[in-house]
């Protein structure tokens, strides 16, 4: 089909079927960023991190390793991802348990995709025994929860998980809320210095699960999150 030029020619290109699949060629080798999936080797090195959970029900503690994978290092599409973990500990009472949950967690980690869904699974384990509240007032369901909340703090300090944080205007508030608190009833309750904690007499938060809700202005406050039953 002839093709009519009205335009004036100011150049031209010689374009072959050799240029066209060279040009096909060029495009399919453009390189994709690696996403982590089964098939990807470990490498010699690893970087990672350890966090020691310390619990009432045991004199000795447990120390979890979480080790990442760094993806498509030094380019634009460098992501550091959870690899494997390993949970180590004096105490052996736990220890058939605990080898084969780190075993099923790695093997989640190194298969990929969404794996956040790992943190409430293992946060809602609760134990028949009964669970035990962490420095600061925070009530933990069962060990193996705890152990998915070092997951989870993992998982925010890599930038898997968005960290909530409270604005500056709500802090004050609680701060104030706090003393105000602590001023009123500073001859009846005695007040836990320890960094972190809350009022002696403060009580289960359902909202955040910490010992932090007290009565004030009338209305059950959680001086952690601040959430109200009046609001």
């Amino acid at each position: 089909m002839a093709t009519k030029i009205d335009k004036k020619i100011i150049g031209y290109k010689v374009i072959s079927e050799t240029s066209q699949v060279k040009e096909i060629e060029v495009a399919s080798q453009e390189v994709k960023p690696d996403i982590l999936h089964e098939a990807i080797e470990r490498p010699e090195m690893l970087v990672g991190s350890t966090y020691k959970i310390k619990t009432p029900q045991s004199e000795h503690a447990l120390y979890i390793t979480i080790n990442d994978i760094i993806l498509n290092q030094g380019t634009d599409h460098e992501e550091r991802r959870p690899y494997e973990v390993f949970i180590n500990s004096k105490n052996m009472e736990h220890f058939q348990w605990v080898l084969a949950l780190t075993r099923v967690i790695s093997a989640c980690f190194r298969k990929g995709g969404d794996i956040c869904f790992l943190v409430e699974e293992l946060k809602a384990v609760f134990d028949p025994k009964g669970g035990y509240f962490k420095k600061g007032g925070v009530y933990m369901p069962s060990l193996v929860a705890e152990i998915g909340s070092a997951i989870e703090s993992h998982m925010k300090q890599i930038g898997m998980l968005e960290v909530e944080a409270m604005d500056d205007h709500r802090k004050r508030f609680l701060a104030a809320k706090r003393k105000e608190f602590e001023a009123q009833h500073n001859d009846t309750a005695t007040i836990d210095e320890t960094e972190g904690s809350f009022p002696a007499r403060a009580e289960l938060c359902s909202k955040c699960s910490t010992k932090a809700l007290v009565m004030m202005d009338g209305c059950m406050t959680c001086l952690n999150c601040g959430d109200s039953k009046c609001s």
